[in-house]
């Protein structure tokens, strides 16, 4: 399982990138909430070493048990539906002993696991219609118990993630034409129904956070609260930031306007103390760890490697992009995480563990990678 690699081999450059936007996490989650620094912190450390350990564990080994992941990312999101704690009208947490842990965040990376080892067991029949109903099937189990939770923003983001795989893996551009011929007017057909006062497609929350984004006057002191003064704080930031910590009365952050700003608003807390400048920072930062792993996939010595490295890439963009287009007013509030930075130990270890996958992808590029031990 594990082997003696070359150190030149190894990408620094993408343990650096990770590593700089967790401790950037960690920076501004002490600014947001104090009191759960520490956590972030411990847990960042956790990932970085859980992150550094599968880098030398040859994929190909573990890939071996691919039912068996598959098998445990239902049981994990299974364990929701009957013992999940619910908070906020959503149940999305196990809680067991004294750990509590988001099953949704953990399907995306075994999801793209499983995958990869499917679409590479089956990669010559990848255009076939009986092996791409398949390939729906399996992800519409998980992808169901996911919306039900009910967890929109996840659902959505599995859905990028499984067609960002679909194309590494190699599926044929009449059916990626295809698709797009009949999910563009289908999402435009549900979108004008979703808007609909009687609709039954969406839950109440989630019709009014779309309602909120097409007339966020209407909506400024309910659901479009969060993103105004997400703006309005990012915006006040100007080019340099207020200063980290700083007490001035005109910040929104401690004004107590953008409640949860460690999760999901946490670039507008790095936007309004860091400026312009740490925001370019951070974005830079996220794509250039998405490039570097879409890089990797190009390099991958097999489909597996390739599926792997292209489907975290696209999970860091996609998931990148939805977070701060909700916190710039961009996108209609989502709730997803923004990787390795808001605060949340599943979706961080998560992201480190995933990207601990991509380094062994890249070590395994070099035929020279040693002898098995």
């Amino acid at each position: 399982m594990f082997r003696n690699y070359k150190l030149k081999d190894y990408d620094f450059k993408l343990i650096l990138m990770v590593s700089a936007l967790a401790a950037i996490g960690v920076i501004a989650i002490g600014s947001a909430e104090e009191s759960l620094q520490q956590k972030q912190f411990v847990g960042a450390v956790v990932g970085f070493v859980l992150m550094i350990v599968l880098s030398f564990v040859n994929y190909n080994h573990l890939l071996k048990l691919y039912w068996l992941i598959y098998g445990g990312n239902l049981t994990l999101l299974l364990l929701v539906m009957f013992i999940g704690e619910d908070h906020k009208g959503a149940q999305r947490w196990v809680e067991i002993g004294p750990v509590t842990f988001q099953p949704s965040e953990t399907a995306k990376i075994l999801l793209i696991l499983f995958f990869a080892q499917f679409i590479m067991k089956y990669k010559e029949k990848i255009n076939t219609f009986k092996l791409l109903g398949v390939c729906v099937v399996l992800i519409g189990i998980p992808w169901v118990l996911i919306y039900k939770q009910p967890d929109l923003s996840t659902s959505i983001m599995v859905l990028v993630i499984f067609c960002v795989i679909m194309f590494a893996g190699g599926i044929g551009w009449r059916y990626i034409l295809g698709a797009l011929a009949v999910v563009v007017p289908a999402l435009i057909v549900i979108v004008a129904i979703a808007v609909q006062p009687d609709q039954q497609i969406l839950e109440d929350h989630q019709q009014n956070r779309i309602l909120a984004f097409i007339n966020p006057e209407e909506y400024s002191t309910a659901e479009a609260y969060q993103q105004l003064n997400s703006v309005m704080a990012i915006g006040s930031g100007q080019l340099n930031g207020k200063g980290y910590k700083n007490n001035k009365i005109t910040s929104v952050k401690n004004g107590d306007f953008i409640s949860e700003a460690q999760t999901d608003f946490i670039f507008s807390v790095i936007g309004e103390e860091f400026g312009f400048k740490g925001c370019v920072v951070v974005i830079v930062l996220l794509m250039a760890a998405a490039m570097e792993c879409v890089a990797v996939a190009r390099r991958a010595k097999d489909m597996s490697g390739r599926v792997i490295a292209a489907g975290m890439g696209g999970l860091l963009a996609f998931q990148s992009f939805f977070n701060i287009g909700v916190t710039t007013f961009l996108l209609p509030n989502t709730g997803l995480p923004l990787p390795f930075v808001s605060y949340g130990l599943t979706s961080l270890m998560s992201c480190f563990i995933g990207i601990g996958f991509v380094l062994n992808v890249r070590l395994q590029v070099s035929r020279g990678a040693g002898t098995q031990i």
